[in-house]
Order: C-alpha cells, then structure tokens, then sequence
C-alpha cells in the first residue's frame, strides 16, 4: 500500500513539474511575441496606459502613450497598441503648372523635396497624433499641398528674372516659408531644389 502511494506521489510530482515547464514556456512565448522592435528609421507609438513626460517647462505630465525609438519594448496584451510611425525620408515631386508671377506672367515650376518627421520626442508626438494610421504616401500628399501653398505665394511675389537667375535663393526661401507649417505637423523638410521653370513663350 505504502509502495502505491510512491508511486503515485511521484506522478503527481513529474505531472507538476511537466505543468511548472508549459506554463514557464507558454510565458516565454507571451513575452516574445509582445516584444516589439523598431529599426532606427521608425518609432513605435504604444497607446494605453501612459506615460509620464517632462515638457519643456519641466514640469511632468501625463501623455496617452510612449514612444520608442530604434528598439524595442514589453507591449501589454489587450492593454496596450503598438503602432509603427516611419522616420524615413519622403519624396515630394512639385509640379505646378500656370502659377503667376508678379508680373501676372503664367509660369510653371517643377521642383523636388525631401521631407521627413522630425526626430525628437515631440515632433513624433506631434506626427502621431496627425499622421498615425496613414501610409506614407498620404502624409507626403499633406505636406505637399503646403508646399505647394508656400511656393504660389512665393512666386506671386517675384518676376520670372529674379526666380532665374536666383534659384538657389528661391529654393532656400521656399524651405524658410515652409519649415514653420511643417514643423507643426511634426515634420521638417530636408532640402528643396527647383529642377525647372518655363513660361508659354520658352
């Protein structure tokens, strides 16, 4: 009688043991499969439970979510959502047709842009909250209609000459006038080139 209970002691044990082994490894696989990462050219905005900042007073206040920069982090199940937020630099190709000079001469600009989000803490915030959930092509259509704003303004103040003769001047106030606008999307344009102008009569 003695033996049977041995016996079935030690099942018991080895059953506890193969339990303590699944559920350490059902843990593992939890924890690796919330673990998200990010490579240096995304942040990971994780939304849920908050976290404490610093502004720029310095006082400490609350935000709605985190950010993470190249790395990685625990993300809560049903708690918490991950999203990814590119850093990369977007194209802008700036085509403007019939824009008038001061003059009131119909000319058309064909420009190209680099735009990117901004990579500090609040500049990706500022873009998170505008932009997350877009794909990149809808945020570079968004900051193209202000550049594209900016540079019919610009243009109405200059003749055709001036434009000529000083395009990198042009190009430089065009990055000047924008960089405002786009900042308080979160984002910073990187360079500005004007590839070409024509008017009807060549």
């Amino acid at each position: 009688m003695e033996g049977i209970f041995v016996a079935v002691g030690g099942d018991v044990l080895v059953l506890v043991g193969v339990g303590v082994c699944v559920a350490a490894i059902l843990a593992v696989s939890i924890v690796l499969k919330r673990y998200v990462k990010v490579g240096p050219n995304e942040a990971l905005i994780i939304s849920g439970k908050g976290t404490r900042i610093r502004d720029a007073e310095g006082r400490v206040r609350r935000r709605g979510f985190r950010i993470v920069k190249g790395g990685g982090t625990f993300v809560w199940p049903i708690i918490e959502k991950a999203e990814i937020l590119s850093l990369e630099v977007m194209t802008l190709d700036v085509n403007l047709m019939g824009i008038y000079t001061a003059p009131g001469v119909p000319i058309d600009v064909d420009g190209v842009a680099q735009i990117k989000v901004r990579g500090d803490d609040v500049s990706i915030a500022t873009a998170a909250e505008q932009f997350l959930g877009k794909s990149p092509k809808q945020i570079a259509d968004i900051a193209l209609q202000t550049l594209e704003g900016h540079l019919r303004a610009i243009v109405g103040t200059m003749t055709v000459e001036d434009i000529y003769r000083n395009r990198e001047a042009f190009a430089q106030r065009v990055q000047e006038v924008s960089a405002e606008d786009l900042a308080n999307m979160g984002l910073q344009i990187v360079s500005f080139t004007l590839r070409d102008i024509r008017d009807k009569q060549g």
